[in-house]
């Protein structure tokens, strides 16, 4: 099957205004920051075999972002009178940052809502006393989004590793049980047809006894595949036309997400969660600066976003 990969033209996604055909590149206008994303750092528990971002217990070219940092930038939202509602914490694994659970606080107390996305392992098992005093005080403000690949084990493990099941189903289970405000996100790197996913959530949701509707696409999202090195079409101004798509659906008109690169003086603001690497897409150190269009320069913009229509908040 690899062999009948189509690698990605070199020329591609180079020059942020013209495609290698020459034609003008789509760019995307932040119409309102609605969700700001913190990448808490990239060191996780697990090493997936296709993580995007690469994350591993070894990873940590973005580094573990502090309390303090994320607070200027909730400061920055209430001084300038945001429309953010949702802040939302991604990785690596969020639950190994030691001040994820104050960062919470600080998020929830805001009154903003906060979205942890997790593999619910045992990063997540040593705050569950934290967690539960959040939920009794702020309810279904706080979100989980717990990283389930497939509905069955062998290919869960498959891409996550051996004895990686069992911790998350037991995780996913707790978060039922105790009542949190709960979704999944599954992945598409099986042949099988998105029915067919959703009908296989749905019968392992009902064998946990886990009131989660698979039909429902924000309660169980399943993203698309991507490989940078896979050949895709570059995303053209004329492209919105042929595709019946706005700009505003995809994700850099209502999101950016802060990082803090190893070493670095302090954190910026990059156009997505999806590009973290790429210092083409790195904004500048405050949400003002960042408030500039996104040129759609990179094959991620194209398989996830605009032709895969996924997005990582809704």
């Amino acid at each position: 099957m690899d062999q009948m990969i189509k690698f990605l033209d070199p020329a591609k996604f180079r020059d942020p205004v013209t495609t290698a055909k020459g034609e003008t590149r789509a760019t995307v206008a932040l119409r309102g920051l609605d969700t700001l994303w913190f990448n808490t750092g990239t060191l996780c528990n697990l090493t997936c075999h296709n993580c995007y971002i690469e994350s591993s217990p070894r990873n940590d070219r973005l580094a573990y972002l502090s309390r303090e940092e994320v607070r200027e930038y909730l400061d920055e939202i209430a001084r300038d009178g945001l429309p953010t509602r949702l802040i939302g914490f991604t990785g690596g694994e969020p639950f190994m940052n030691k001040a994820i659970i104050g960062m919470l606080e600080d998020v929830l107390a805001q009154g903003l809502e906060a979205l942890v996305l997790t593999n619910a392992m045992a990063p997540l098992r040593r705050l569950r006393p934290a967690l539960l005093d959040l939920l009794g005080r702020y309810g279904q403000r706080l979100r989980i989004r717990v990283s389930l690949d497939h509905y069955s084990r062998e290919v869960h493990e498959n891409e996550r590793g051996r004895r990686s099941w069992g911790p998350t189903i037991d995780g996913l289970v707790w978060l039922a049980r105790n009542g949190f405000a709960l979704d999944v996100a599954g992945r598409r790197f099986t042949d099988e047809p998105e029915p067919v996913l959703r009908a296989g959530y749905t019968r392992l949701f009902a064998e946990l006894g886990i009131a989660i509707d698979a039909a429902d696409p924000v309660r169980l999202m399943l993203f698309p595949e991507m490989d940078p090195a896979r050949d895709v079409p570059e995303i053209t101004t004329a492209c919105w036309g042929i595709l019946h798509k706005s700009p505003d659906d995809v994700m850099c008109a209502s999101a950016r997400m802060v990082v803090k690169r190893k070493d670095a003086a302090g954190p910026a603001v990059v156009a997505c969660t999806l590009i973290p690497y790429d210092e083409r897409f790195e904004l500048g150190a405050s949400l003002a600066e960042a408030a500039r269009p996104v040129a759609l320069n990179h094959p991620y913009c194209a398989s996830f976003c605009v032709l895969g229509g996924a997005a990582c908040s809704r």
